[in-house]
């Protein structure tokens, strides 16, 4: 059964329907105020909240302009990023950072600039770090500053929900240990993942990436797509019922 917002998506990338535009518009709203939300907590009272927002609904749109229907890739996690984008471009055009901010991140451009052209390949962060004279610790501090990064804990689950619910450092690649059958291992996992999530209806894809990788909860999933929460509940449990039948059909195939 095709929903509303699948119905208007036909029909503006048909027809640019102005009128499917404006409800397109109106419906993924929800993501800008989110990330207009997420960035004020960043920079605190350096820019008002609705100068981001105007700034995000600018990326907004032209996520909408530039988004491919036909590659058929979730709209929610394309548009955060256009939107982040026109926030961050907004905040650099006040130039909020402190100038011995600035200064630093001049520097780290430079060496970072300056390795890559000598390596043929991005830096390693120990390397830029020696490259400035400095240890790690204040290499990310400083990358952390400029970048306006947050801090978050190790101990935080990446993935919520029950049992299934892993913490941030199981994730993390260990440096000193590892063997090479242990990352093809995951990237093969991580792929088979990607082609399962890229299986499954549109409406299930974005209401996986609205809840795992842009961490919104069910009520804000539930305001972006103009639905109950109890509906995107639904949604996100039939979406992972879906995943698991898929993984174990892989494994018996395995």
């Amino acid at each position: 059964m095709t929903s509303i917002t699948d119905a208007l998506w036909q029909r503006y990338s048909k027809r640019r329907d102005p009128a499917a535009r404006t409800q397109l518009l109106d419906r993924y709203l929800g993501l800008v105020h989110h990330c207009a939300r997420d960035m004020v907590t960043r920079v605190g009272h350096a820019v008002e909240f609705e100068d981001l927002v105007s700034a995000g609904t600018l990326g907004l749109v032209q996520a909408l302009e530039g988004f491919d229907l036909s590659r058929g890739l979730a709209f929610s996690t394309y548009a955060v990023r256009r939107i982040r984008g026109a926030i961050l471009d907004e905040l650099r055009s006040r130039d909020w950072r402190p100038r011995s901010v600035r200064a630093k991140g001049r520097q780290l451009t430079a060496v970072v600039a300056a390795l890559q052209a000598r390596f043929g390949r991005a830096p390693e962060p120990e390397e830029v770090a020696r490259a400035m004279g400095i240890d790690l610790a204040t290499y990310y501090r400083i990358k952390e500053d400029v970048e306006g990064g947050v801090m978050v804990s190790l101990a935080g689950t990446v993935a919520r929900g029950g049992d299934d619910a892993l913490r941030l450092e199981e994730t993390l690649a260990d440096p000193g240990g590892g063997e090479a059958f242990e990352e093809v291992g995951r990237r093969e996992t991580f792929q088979r993942l990607r082609t399962a999530v890229a299986q499954l209806p549109p409406r299930e894809r974005t209401v996986l990436s609205l809840y795992y990788y842009e961490e919104l909860n069910l009520k804000e999933i539930a305001e972006v797509l103009h639905v109950t929460e109890s509906r995107i509940s639904q949604i996100r449990s039939q979406a992972i019922r879906r995943l698991r039948d898929q993984a174990s059909v892989q494994e018996q195939e395995i």
